[in-house]
């Protein structure tokens, strides 16, 4: 449940693009209901109604996000508040000026985020964070904290700029399949290198 709630504007976001580009006419009975006649009409002339419909739900997803965490009284992590900000910021101003590229950004921006939390605590702070989230959790020598601390600064500063790259590169359509499993596919396969670097360690220090 918590995996798929995390995904739901991910999700939604997909979903209701793919059904624009499926059903057009009816996107744009939608997009006319939403932005008004001359707006719709204006979106349909770039064809950006896919996308501004799919920014609509993605930040009414968000918003069902946030309200259903705080109604169960969850823990809302500082990754869900931001990227809830940042949706409903970026989103708000894709839909209003009609523009995808706001949206388009939004990943870079929280990946480079995460970049620039993670590398702050430890070079100014001095504080390895994911030592801090995960020490009581997992045991490991410091050394592998400061690497897995880099590795993963490094990564999303990666993931951010092959977003960038997709988004300016290739067609909405083509970045669309990449955000939705482009993204999560690379975290979830860089996630795992972590686990057998993570298991190397413990099995190290077992055997110590």
């Amino acid at each position: 449940m918590k995996i798929i709630l995390d995904l739901l504007p991910v999700v939604v976001f997909f979903a209701v693009f793919r059904l624009a580009k499926a059903a057009p006419q009816a996107a744009h009975a939608w997009a006319v209901a939403l932005l008004g006649a001359p707006a719709a009409a204006a979106g349909a002339a770039t064809d950006i109604v896919p996308v501004i419909l799919a920014t609509a739900c993605a930040i009414v997803a968000t918003v069902i996000q946030v309200s259903w965490l705080l109604l169960r009284r969850a823990t809302i992590t500082a990754s869900v508040w931001l990227s809830a900000v940042l949706i409903i910021v970026f989103g708000g101003l894709t839909v209003w000026l009609r523009n995808e590229w706001f949206i388009k950004w939004k990943p870079t921006l929280l990946y480079w985020a995460f970049a620039a939390v993670l590398a702050g605590g430890q070079w100014i702070w001095r504080r390895n964070l994911l030592g801090a989230l995960f020490s009581s959790e997992l045991r490991l020598p410091k050394q592998a904290w400061d690497r897995m601390l880099i590795a993963w600064a490094a990564f999303f500063l990666v993931l951010g700029c092959l977003n960038l790259l997709v988004a300016y590169e290739f067609s909405t359509d083509t970045w669309v399949n990449f955000k939705t499993f482009g993204l999560l596919g690379l975290t979830f396969i860089y996630s795992i290198l972590t686990g057998v670097y993570v298991a190397r360690h413990l099995s190290a220090s077992a055997n110590g």
